[in-house]
């Protein structure tokens, strides 16, 4: 049989993170052990019941049986727009602000295809979000780290960034609340990027992935929040996190014209928009009561609650979890990031995932997820001192 040869791009692609750490869960299972998996960031609720009627019914409307309009029906964008002046007061025009994805992974990869030639620079953050690697990559650009330090609440110093790389810089992607540090942005930081990417002509993608899940009172902020925004990029928001939609695959790029204009021209090439029926129920999601999501926050910050108290008790080290459903916990003397996760696989059945897969900076952290039901982070908790006593 021929063995035909990949592409120089597809040789360019990182290894898939997430893929490997999927294999590696799967191997022990398959052997039997006893595991609590915390090392993804899989939403382990189900979807609200009203959204899946939406779609049930939607389902039905012959209409939705053909192909939908490339950039999507809308009424979905109308909701968007609906979405964030209720949540956010942000003004959006849903014609032109607005482009329907196929998940946020896949706009954030569709992106560098868009703006990035061969030689040019992206500005990723380290430690940050794999898949935004893979973009670069297919892009044939470079990648320069934006390093989440702890002593500066894991935001990007940009005077530390030298001049000629802020210069040479196309796109910028940003994350808050943050995969995997948990940390989160206020309008100073956002003021200061939009300040940067001004004066330097780079284009502000905001990944807001966990935009609905803050603590202690504190509403995340909408880069799109602060004034001229949208002059310089764009933000990203899933329905995965907000509404346990995960495999509904569905977000959505709201901001900067030419942005949203370039990733719906790429997406023409790509694919024939969504199934229409994903596309209502969407709607309904976005513009029906949020209470499910007010629960879905508050079902986080129980379970942040129960496993911080439980890690501090047992001498662990770990950030403030102050967004997202992840927390960022610092690897005991003695351990590399993945040693210490191989040892707490082996010796306790805990599953986190190492830092180093999220960046060099990453280093000396695992990411512990909080998509597990309290009883099995109970467990989880004594399994963690039952490594420490060991």
């Amino acid at each position: 049989m021929k063995d035909f040869q990949q592409s120089e791009a597809l040789k360019r692609l990182p290894d898939q993170f997430f893929a490997k750490l999927v294999k590696k869960l799967n191997t022990y299972q398959q052997q039997g052990h006893d595991l609590i998996n915390l090392g993804q960031g899989n939403p382990d609720q189900p979807t609200p019941d009203h959204i899946v009627q939406s779609l049930q019914t939607a389902a039905e409307n012959p209409v939705y049986h053909k192909y939908s309009p490339f950039q999507g029906f809308d009424y979905l964008k109308e909701a968007v727009t609906t979405y964030y002046k209720r949540e956010y007061d942000v003004d959006l025009d849903p014609k032109s602000e607005v482009a329907i994805l196929f998940g946020s992974k896949a706009g954030l990869v569709e992106l560098s295809q868009c703006f990035l030639n061969p030689g040019d620079t992206a500005l990723v953050p380290d430690p940050g979000y794999p898949d935004y690697w893979s973009g670069v990559a297919l892009a044939d650009a470079v990648m320069e780290p934006l390093p989440l330090l702890e002593e500066n609440d894991f935001l990007p110093d940009y005077t530390k960034i030298d001049a000629e790389t802020l210069e040479k810089a196309k796109l910028m992607f940003l994350n808050y609340p943050n995969n995997p540090t948990s940390a989160v942005a206020n309008r100073d930081f956002f003021e200061k990027t939009i300040d940067v990417a001004d004066k330097n002509d780079i284009c502000v993608v905001h990944d807001f992935a966990y935009g609905a899940i803050g603590f202690d009172d504190e509403k995340p902020l909408s880069f799109l929040q602060v004034p001229e925004a949208k002059n310089v990029g764009v933000e990203i928001y899933t329905m995965s996190k907000t509404y346990n939609m995960a495999g509904w695959r569905i977000a959505f790029a709201v901001g900067n014209q030419s942005v949203v204009k370039a990733l719906e021209l790429i997406q023409d090439h790509y694919y024939v928009s969504l199934f229409g029926a994903v596309q209502e129920a969407s709607a309904t999601a976005l513009l029906d009561s949020q209470k499910n999501v007010e629960n879905l926050k508050d079902t986080y910050e129980h379970r942040r609650n129960l496993l911080s108290k439980g890690l501090r008790e047992a001498g662990y080290e770990f950030t403030p979890c102050k967004g997202s459903f992840f927390m960022w916990l610092k690897v005991p003397e003695g351990y590399t990031s993945e040693s210490f996760a191989d040892a707490l696989l082996d010796k306790v059945g805990l599953f986190v995932a190492p830092g180093i897969g999220f960046g060099t900076y990453g280093e000396s952290y695992v990411r512990i997820g909080l998509n597990n039901s309290e009883t099995q982070l109970r467990d989880a908790v004594k399994r963690f001192k039952q490594f420490k006593n060991s």
